[in-house]
């Protein structure tokens, strides 16, 4: 017993702590239960590529149009398309993906205020996960490619772990693609002038860990040119 659990052990009664125990427990079973479905549904889809974005984002807005436009033609290139299975952007890459006849593939969170998964996901590549770190793990470990679009927190968590995991070489290095300059360009500057020149905090490779684009086939050629030169295999 650590010092941290002799600690908690001596405000709880016996039946209490035993109680307390038996539930962490349990929930590696569920842990690994999430990670077993992802596996087993995700393993038979192919090649794919993670779209991201804000679920916020309405119908009308021209980055939903431009989301729905890159994955109607990332699938007639071959892609299959992986979103969070939710609305926004989420949504209109799912729609595109159908819309191209090619696979459509959501990965839904369980949230207590939002989401439920949009209709534009395949019947039998809906997967619905209570934890955010094993969903990250299907997003990883099954895409050829990120391409990210404007969105919020949940965004940028998807994106920068993508980043770190390949600069620290934990996963090969795949495409990540940025939509969007006038979203994405106030981040850039900040990384480039503040973590960079400034506090030396990552090194000037780094910025070649992705690109930036502005339409639906700049982004689709960030993807073909990279798999041009590499062949298309599993992350991890």
């Amino acid at each position: 017993m650590t010092k941290d659990e002799k600690k908690l052990r001596r405000v709880f009664d016996e039946k209490s702590w035993n109680e307390i125990k038996t539930k962490d427990s349990w929930q590696i079973f569920k842990i690994m239960s999430e990670f077993v479905e992802g596996f087993e549904t995700m393993g038979k889809i192919g090649p794919c590529v993670s779209i991201f974005g804000s679920a916020r984002t309405k119908e009308e807005n021209p980055y939903y149009q431009l989301a729905d436009e890159i994955a109607y033609k990332l699938t007639q290139n071959g892609y299959g398309v992986i979103t969070g299975g939710g609305p926004g952007i989420m949504e209109a890459a799912n729609k595109g993906a159908q819309r191209g006849e090619g696979k459509s593939v959501g990965l839904n969170i369980e949230l207590p205020f939002e989401q439920s998964s949009n209709e534009f996901i395949d019947n039998d590549k809906l997967i619905n996960f209570d934890y955010f770190f094993v969903r990250k793990v299907m997003f990883v470990k099954y895409a050829q490619g990120f391409i990210v679009l404007p969105g919020g927190v949940g965004t940028l968590d998807e994106l920068f772990e993508a980043i770190t995991l390949i600069q620290t070489k934990k996963i090969g290095k795949f495409p990540i693609v940025l939509v969007g300059k006038s979203f994405w360009n106030g981040l850039l500057d900040w990384i480039k002038e503040t973590m960079l020149d400034k506090e030396k905090n990552i090194s000037p490779k780094d910025l070649n860990l992705f690109s930036v684009v502005e339409t639906a086939d700049e982004a689709l050629t960030a993807i073909n040119e990279f798999y041009d030169k590499f062949g298309l295999k599993p992350n991890f």
